[in-house]
């Protein structure tokens, strides 16, 4: 089960990234894999083609594993923390943070 979605504001808290923060651009369920914004940026050699007449490097992000993202909660100060499930008013499922235990919004 996904617990980060697109758009979750994370820290890296592990590897050689370790401290640094970004933006959920994209989540891979099955790969347990999450694209994030400035994050594991490696170049890519791109060939001409007729959308592309120069060619060149581009810097693309490389999706980083689930397991070494931890969610922001700015209402805690900053700190990470991790998600757990509870309900709302309307019955609704909401995700919460464990430390400051209030709804995560985005």
């Amino acid at each position: 089960m996904q617990r980060l979605k697109k758009g979750d504001k994370v820290r890296v808290i592990s590897g050689s990234e370790k401290g640094k923060e970004g933006t959920i651009l994209k989540v891979y369920p099955k790969l347990n894999k999450a694209q994030v914004e400035g994050i594991n940026v490696r170049k890519k050699h791109i060939k001409p083609n007729q959308n592309k007449q120069e060619g060149g490097i581009e810097e693309v992000a490389i999706p980083v594993n689930m397991s070494k993202l931890a969610l922001i909660d700015y209402k805690a100060k900053g700190k990470t923390t991790r998600i757990k499930y509870g309900f709302d008013k309307n019955n609704k499922k909401v995700r919460i943070s464990k430390i400051s235990n209030n709804e995560i919004t985005k």
